[in-house]
Formats: structure tokens, C-alpha cells, sequence
């Protein structure tokens, strides 16, 4: 049922309830009932009013149902209406309802299920790893959720910024430097010299080739570095190769097929002062105390659910990990983000509340809930029933490279979408490289170059297919695709509103599914020209909506296969 069919009924339904209770003021909510031989679309008005009114549920909804077919506004969108159970009210649709769909595929095309502009900003943050080494599954994992709730959240109407943040400073950027020196001064991983902590990947040894070589790196913002050739000189060796992996994962990220908008640079924080400058603000306001040559923050009194208070300032000196973080994010308000989300792995879930707590205590009218967060459990690669964990490139882990050069962009994409952020994954490398119903990403491409094939049979007939009349669409399986296309705006909106892009690959799943059920049923290239016509027009909406959904995941829609 189309959102505006829904805001129609509902409308109706409240005239039908104001008739009978006027002092009612009911919140009417429709769904789709559970079992299709129930209905199209079902309601409990009755159960929520009964109770109050003094009134059986199973009568109050008679009345509610007789009233509403006596409303000619209401007989255009339902057909009939039954009660069931304790007093639940499950409609019919007409098949005009139901096929009008089509008509609002073929004016929106491209835009069917997005919504106006809102001329709200909304910065997007992912992936963002470390400049240590090549981004792994985790990553790939951050980089399909964050780039399709991009396109999601375009979708219905938001100004999208995607943004990388790299984190440049600290104890592992120190951890790589002396990692290539190591390799540059001929020292193997495996000897008892290299650095404790050092990564022992193959890519340490190609940054310090190069780095002896006198190269030049150009990072993804434009940021040029040339290595001195100096083993000496720490510094010159930590530009240099923070600049190489910055670059290296830049080129894992456009073999995803994934650009950003802007690049954040954690050490910015400390050259600009706005860390310090965030530091004394909290100091000012009176949420901080100094405790055995630390300073904390009084997280607890800041109302975000923190347990205790946290340090800020160590002992021995330096800030916490959560401190430019508070910065960070300031920055983000304050470039006019007043919306923001971030994409992370759940480890990072104790810093939530740090950071809410610390841009609470600057008083900046910031909300309580800002940022908000998807924290993201890892990904366990399989290859023929076994886990995959190393990856020579990287030493310890599977990259995202490597998952694109085993199974391709668009499987890669579309595998780590289909399950929610929170839950734990298993990525299928057979799986993804069969050619069968039980890969989706088969399943669903193949449903599209199924109709593109279809449509060019008729190739004369195409220009007829726009107007087509589709009142010849009336069997079980056309009904049921009819009422899959039309839910599409809806699971558009429950994406970005519960910022969950795994219900695209779920809706995308089912409407595939219902195309082949319809597809098997019903012959569509019969003699009858009409008829032929109209289930032409039904294949082409549904090419277009499964192309549109498709694309919100950032995966292909091939027309042969």
C-alpha cells in the first residue's frame, strides 16, 4: 500500500471513529497482516478504543467497519473489511488501489520512494580506521552500512556528507613508524629486535622500500609527502607513511567503488589547539577535578548514563582516547552537522558516553543524543567451510581487497548489508560466488536481467508500456508483486528512521522472489495484446524498482547475466 493510500485510509478510519466516539483522539497505525488469506491491511483501532470507551472490542469494530463502507471516500481504497479475532479489522484493498502503484512509478522513475528536500544536514562518519595498515572486514563491514545509509538518508531528502576520520595520532602511529624503520634497517619480524608491537605485514617492508627509494605519496585530500631517506629522523618516517597507507587505503576504498567527502585529521585537533581549547572550556564550566596528577571529567553528573568519571589527562601526561573525540565533534556541530551519525565497531562502545557527556559540559546546546551510533559486531570470513583469518598483504587479517578480488564489489557489498550492524556475520566465500536462488545477490540480479530480457522480446511494444492499461492484472501472483512495489517508499523511510539498510536487502530479497513466483505463474509475452501490455508494464516498474533499491545499496543491476 502506497504512503499516500495509507494517510487516505487512515484519514477515513479517524472520520469513522470521530463519528462514533467524538471525544476519541486514536493514534490509528496500519500493518500487514501476517498471514496474506487474512488481508491486505490490518488495523486494531477497536482493542485500543474498547477499553476506554466502556465498549466491546468486537462490536466497537463492527460499527467502526460499517460506518467506513458507508464513506465513498473509504470504498475507493478497500473493498470489503472483516473483523477477526478479539477485534482486530482486516481490509481489502480494490484492485484499483492496488494496481496504482504503477501509475506512481511511471511519473517518479528514479525518485519513486524518496521524499522532498528537508534542507537538513547530516554528516555520515565511517570506516575512519587507523593509517596502520590495509582496511579489513571490519571496515568493509563500515563501509557498505555507512555508504548506503548515505543513500538511504539522500534518498528521503537529507544534505549527506561522508566523512573519514583518521586517526593520526597516538601510540599506533608510533607502533608503525618504528615498524618500517625496523624493516628499513633489515630487521625481519621474526627477530627478537623487531619492536614488540610492531605490524609485521608484508606492506611495512613496501613502505620502507620506498621510503629509502626517496618517493612521494599524495594521499586521498592531496596531501603530498616525500620521504628523506633519513632512518634517523622518526618524524619524517611517520609523515611518510601515515601519507602511504592513507593513499593505499584510498585505493581500497575506490576498489569499493566508495568516495568521501571530506577527510578529518585527528592531529589537526592538536596543531589547531581546539583540543586544549575543549579541555579549558570543561575546566571552565566546572566539570572537571584534579585527582592524583590526573585530571577527570565528572561524567557522572552529565546525565548520559556514564558509571563513573573518566580521566582526561593522565598522570604522566597526554590526553585519553575519548578527548579528541569531545573535539572532534564539536567541530562537527559547530560546521552546522546538527545531525550526525557514527559507523563503528563495538569495541568503541565504552566511549559513547564519554564523548556525550563531554560535549554536554561544554554547554553548547548540543542534544543529548548526538552523536547517534551504529556499532557494528566483526565479520568471520569462510572458504570452503573453513575460517579464513590471515591475509599475506595485511599478516593477520583478511582485507577488503581481498574480498573484493575473491567475490567482487557488488557481492562484497551487498553480503555485509543484509544483516543488521549488531549482529554477528559470517561471509560466505562460496556462497557469494555461486550462481544459485540461495546467493541473493545471484538471486535478485538475475530477477532483473530476467525482465531486461523479457522487455527486449517486446522490443516494438515498448513505447506503448508507459500507458499501458492495467486493468488486466488481476491474478494472485500479479496482486501480490503489486502489493510488494508498493511497499518500497515505506521501507525506504523504516531504513533511514531506524538507520538500518538491511531492510532494503530484505524487501529486495522478498520482491525478487514474488517476481519469479509471478513470472513462473503467469506467462507474460501472450497474444492477447492488452494483457500482454499491462504484465510488460508490471515487469518494467518492478526492473525499476529493484535498479532503484539496487543502487541505495551501491550494487549493479546487470541486464544480461
Amino acid at each position: 500500500m502506497l504512503p499516500e493510500q495509507q494517510s487516505q485510509l487512515i484519514a477515513r478510519l479517524q472520520a469513522a471513529v470521530s463519528a462514533i466516539l467524538p471525544q476519541a483522539q486514536p493514534t490509528i497505525a496500519l500493518e500487514r497482516p501476517k498471514v496474506a488469506a487474512h488481508g491486505d491491511v490490518a488495523c486494531n483501532i477497536a482493542m485500543q478504543l474498547a477499553k476506554p470507551a466502556g465498549r466491546n472490542p468486537r462490536e466497537l469494530a463492527q460499527e467502526i467497519v460499517g460506518t467506513l463502507l458507508a464513506d465513498p471516500a473509504a470504498t475507493a481504497i478497500i473493498s470489503s473489511a472483516d473483523i477477526a479475532g478479539p477485534g482486530f479489522i482486516n481490509f481489502r484493498l480494490t484492485t484499483a488501489t492496488q494496481q496504482a502503484v504503477l501509475h506512481s512509478i511511471a511519473q517518479q522513475g528514479e525518485r519513486y520512494g524518496h521524499v522532498a528536500a528537508r534542507q537538513e544536514k547530516l554528516m555520515v562518519e565511517f570506516v575512519s580506521a587507523n593509517p596502520t595498515g590495509p582496511l579489513h572486514v571490519g571496515h568493509a563491514r563500515q563501509a557498505a552500512l555507512g555508504d548506503s545509509l548515505c543513500r538511504v538518508f539522500s534518498s528521503q531528502g537529507y544534505d549527506v556528507t561522508r566523512e573519514f576520520y583518521y586517526n593520526d595520532a597516538g601510540n599506533q602511529i608510533d607502533n608503525l613508524t618504528i615498524s618500517v624503520q625496523a624493516r628499513a634497517r633489515g630487521i625481519a619480524p621474526d627477530s627478537e629486535q623487531f619492536p614488540a608491537d610492531g605490524y609485521k605485514g608484508d606492506y611495512i617492508l613496501d613502505i620502507a622500500h620506498d621510503y629509502m627509494a626517496g618517493a612521494t605519496v599524495q594521499a586521498a585530500d592531496g596531501q603530498s609527502v616525500t620521504a628523506s631517506g633519513d632512518l634517523d629522523n622518526a618524524d619524517d618516517i611517520r609523515r611518510f607513511a601515515v601519507a602511504y597507507l592513507r593513499r593505499e587505503q584510498d585505493l581500497d576504498l575506490q576498489a569499493f567503488g566508495l568516495k568521501f567527502d571530506n577527510f578529518f585529521l585527528e592531529s589537526s585537533l592538536y596543531t589547531s589547539g581546539r583540543v586544549d581549547k575543549t579541555v579549558q572550556a570543561l575546566v571552565d564550566a566546572g566539570h572537571t577535578y584534579e585527582q592524583d596528577g590526573a585530571l577527570w571529567l565528572r561524567t557522572t553528573e552529565l546525565d548520559t548514563g556514564d558509571d563513573k568519571d573518566r580521566v582526561m589527562r593522565k598522570s604522566e601526561g597526554g590526553y585519553t582516547y575519548f578527548v579528541p573525540d569531545v573535539a572532534y565533534h564539536v567541530s562537527k556541530w559547530e560546521r552546522g552537522f546538527h545531525h550526525a551519525i557514527n559507523i563503528q565497531g563495538t569495541d568503541h562502545h565504552g566511549t559513547i558516553a564519554r564523548v556525550r557527556a563531554g560535549l554536554q559540559g561544554l554547554g553548547l546546546g548540543i542534544p543529548k543524543d548526538f552523536p547517534a551510533y551504529i556499532l557494528h559486531k566483526m565479520v568471520k570470513v569462510v572458504r570452503n567451510g573453513q575460517e579464513v583469518k590471515i591475509s599475506k598483504r595485511a599478516g593477520s587479517y583478511v582485507t577488503l581487497r581481498d574480498l573484493i578480488e575473491w567475490v567482487g564489489q557488488d557481492a562484497v557489498r551487498f553480503f555485509l548489508i543484509q544483516r543488521r550492524a549488531d549482529s554477528e556475520f559470517v561471509f560466505d566465500i562460496d556462497l557469494a560466488l555461486s550462481k544459485s536462488e540461495e546467493n541473493p545477490v545471484y538471486y535478485i540480479q538475475y530477477a532483473h536481467a530476467r525482465i531486461c530480457s523479457v522487455l527486449n522480446q517486446s522490443a516494438e511494444l515498448l513505447p506503448q508500456v508507459p500507458q499501458a492499461d492495467v486493468a488486466p492484472l488481476t491474478a494472485p501472483s500479479e496482486i501480490a508483486l503489486l502489493q510488494r512495489l508498493a511497499e518500497y517508499p515505506t521501507v525506504l523511510a523504516q531504513a533511514a528512521r531506524e538507520l538500518a539498510p538491511h531492510h532494503i536487502a530484505f524487501w529486495l530479497r522478498d520482491c525478487a522472489s514474488d517476481f519469479h513466483t509471478w513470472y513462473n505463474a503467469e506467462r507474460v509475452l501472450v497474444d492477447d495484446t492488452a494483457l500482454r501490455l499491462a504484465r510488460l508494464r508490471l515487469a518494467h516498474a518492478c526492473a525499476h524498482v529493484i535498479r532503484n533499491g539496487l543502487g541505495l545499496l551501491g550494487v549493479s543491476a546487470p541486464e544480461r547475466m
